[in-house]
């Protein structure tokens, strides 16, 4: 065989033989996952000054190490309603900074591990260890459980504790016996809009699709929505907020108009179900809309409408739930989009249609930053390279009927003004859920 061979840049080969590039065609094209939710909370307990995130599939596990709570309580309430649709939940504690609960144990200091009232319902013991008396089991309780236990040496053992995921410990020369001893003076720190600015800065530089405020300060909600604007318009980021009673008038906005009751009885106001609406809007699917929704566990709903009533709702931009023989369900999946300006149309109102034009310029931004950005030249076949994946991830959005009539001719990719721009042009028609029937029965 020839002893060239090889890949080339240039065709100024010395040897013979067969020099072949191989370039990839579409194969940088992929969807984007969806399903995360942001929510700035009041909580008693947790990371502090902090975005934390929590999974799904580990909600159950570590929600007494993170929250205090048992997923249950009704403590964390918010954080069960999102997390019945969310994939995962970003969260910021605008509570946090406050006082840690302590106590003096056995001759050492002990502090709770976070800020917050939930840290007065920790208790710890120093036990005479029942097999070696020398020793001491430090055991660490939340309310009557317990949580964590050491065994150390009495003289000189404090300095090998280990803390845990509720307390930390100080030292003493020798560990005194004492009975579960309770932590005193954690608090909460004040809520203000310093607290949220500081969430919302947070939340930026994070990876989300929702974000909701689950509460009903006027100049609050107008921090979160201008925080929205700013990110879909100015940074590009496609994200959606969701509010309580807030006339948006824009396809970023969801506005929140009642609440649900759950089968147990708890009522959900409006301004708290706008968590439920958080994490089901981020784990909504592009090709997925919530209009007939039922709320999870739901029976009924806080307040009821009249048609008239509904149909004014619709017309300003409200997201309403509805009562259907022991369910709460969403009317219409829409957003708070009511002025219809120029180079908009009246299908920008419906919340999938969004996600199907968000979900295009996210994967689109990601596409070209990981695969072309410094990376691919700006040549006729650059251009074509990056076409053909775009017309790849057009081809998966049609493939789950996203969009329809696709032709690859609907996408074209030229050079812009300067050498290192990329003119794109691209036609997509989003499609959107059936909700009205209109039919003709015409009787003989």
């Amino acid at each position: 065989m020839p002893i060239g061979g090889g890949s080339f840049t240039v065709q100024n080969k010395v040897l013979p033989g067969a020099y072949i590039n191989f370039v990839s065609m579409g194969t940088n094209a992929k969807m984007g996952e969806r399903g995360v939710a942001a929510l700035p909370l009041e909580l008693n307990w947790g990371p502090e000054g902090q975005v934390f995130k929590l999974d799904a599939a580990d909600f159950n596990a570590t929600s007494m190490k993170v929250f205090g709570y048992d997923p249950t309580d009704a403590n964390i309430l918010l954080v069960r309603e999102a997390m019945k649709r969310a994939k995962t939940l970003l969260i910021y504690r605008v509570n946090g900074g406050g006082t840690k609960a302590s106590a003096t144990v056995g001759g050492m200091t002990v502090t709770a591990k976070y800020g917050g009232t939930r840290g007065n319902a920790i208790k710890v013991a120093v036990i005479t260890n029942v097999d070696d008396a020398t020793k001491a089991d430090v055991v660490t309780y939340l309310d009557d459980m317990v949580m964590d236990s050491q065994t150390v040496a009495k003289s000189g053992g404090a300095a090998s504790l280990v803390a845990n995921d509720f307390v930390t410990f100080g030292t003493a020369a020798t560990l005194a016996a004492a009975t579960a001893t309770p932590l005193t003076g954690g608090t909460n720190a004040t809520v203000n809009a310093a607290k949220h600015t500081a969430a919302l800065t947070a939340f930026e530089v994070e990876t989300f699709n929702v974000i909701g405020y689950p509460g009903t300060v006027e100049d609050i909600k107008s921090l979160y929505a201008a925080f929205v604007k700013r990110l879909r318009d100015d940074e590009g980021k496609k994200i959606v907020g969701v509010l309580y009673g807030y006339d948006g008038d824009n396809m970023g906005l969801i506005n929140v108009k009642n609440g649900v009751v759950l089968t147990n009885g708890t009522t959900i106001t409006g301004d708290k179900a706008v968590a439920w609406v958080t994490g089901a809007s981020a784990g909504a699917e592009v090709n997925e809309s919530l209009t007939n929704t039922a709320y999870d566990d739901a029976v009924d709903v806080d307040i009821k409408y009249t048609k008239s009533q509904f149909e004014a709702a619709i017309k300003a931009g409200e997201f309403v739930f509805y009562a259907d023989y022991g369910k709460a369900r969403v009317l219409t999946d829409i957003n708070s989009l009511t002025t219809i300006g120029q180079n908009m149309s009246s299908d920008w109102v419906s919340n999938r249609v969004v996600r199907v034009m968000d979900g295009w310029a996210n994967d689109v931004a990601r596409i070209f930053g990981d695969s072309y950005i410094g990376l691919v030249t700006n040549s006729d076949t650059g251009r074509q390279l990056f076409k053909a994946d775009l017309v790849s991830l057009a081809l998966q959005y049609q493939s789950i009927d996203a969009i329809s009539n696709f032709k690859s001719d609907d996408i074209t990719v030229q050079q812009g003004d300067g050498k290192r721009d990329v003119a794109v042009d691209c036609a997509l028609q989003p499609n959107d859920s059936m909700e009205k029937l209109y039919m003709t029965v015409v009787v003989n």
